[in-house]
């Protein structure tokens, strides 16, 4: 996609195609409001150190997205200034940390989308263990692997898996399309009661109780992402 589409574009698509998305947990928010992000998903599961972050950052593609699983701990950040300017430099598109974050101030000024549970002073708190990343994620019991893709902005987290996911986007760009479009002809002056025929669709509702607005709306060859 050459744009990032929203998130409600792609849950309405994703419904729609009868492949629902899975949805990130309502306690991550953005860092940065206003800035959306999409991508492959890379996931790895902190293990107390910094190695593992670096491995899946140097084996990612541009426009990845690093997926952190850090077990939803609240004492301490996972992820700092350092990390996330490296995965920027990468070439990274965002990050999503199932945990909290560090060095507010420093990612600011780096730009890069994050959502996580906020900030903590306290940085990995255990020693950590030797061995190679985990490559998988969880968040909050939400899996997430190599296989899949995410989509961020102020409205959430979203996972796709790989069945169906070009059918979901290229829905999700038909939908954004359209709602972009009425959007735009209602600040012209054409409400969307007057591009729906709303009270044409009321007086034929009052006749046929059946009668939904979507069916209304198919018969009059309209949008009907409503």
């Amino acid at each position: 996609m050459a744009s990032v589409l929203p998130t409600a574009a792609v849950a309405d698509a994703s419904l729609r195609v009868g492949d629902p998305a899975r949805m990130a947990p309502a306690a991550l928010l953005p860092l940065l409001p206003g800035r959306p992000f999409s991508g492959p998903a890379r996931p790895v599961t902190h293990l107390g150190s910094v190695d593992v972050f670096l491995e899946v950052i140097d084996d990612a593609p541009p426009g990845a997205v690093l997926v952190i699983d850090n077990g939803g701990r609240e004492d301490e950040a996972c992820v700092g200034d350092l990390i996330l300017l490296e995965a920027r430099e990468a070439g990274l598109a965002g990050a999503v940390v199932w945990g909290r974050h560090r060095d507010t101030g420093q990612l600011r000024e780096i730009g890069l989308p994050l959502h996580s549970l906020g900030a903590r002073s306290f940085g990995p708190r255990r020693v950590p263990p030797a061995g190679r990343a985990m490559r998988s994620a969880f968040l909050d019991g939400v899996a997430v692997t190599d296989d899949d893709w995410v989509v961020g902005d102020d409205d959430g987290v979203l996972v796709l898996g790989p069945e169906r996911r070009d059918e979901v986007l290229e829905a999700a760009a038909r939908i954004q399309e359209v709602e972009t479009a009425q959007a735009d002809r209602m600040r012209a002056g054409e409400s969307l009661r007057a591009q729906f025929a709303f009270a044409d669709y009321r007086r034929r509702q009052a006749e046929d109780p059946t009668l939904t607005l979507r069916r209304h709306l198919e018969e009059r060859g309209g949008a009907i992402e409503v």
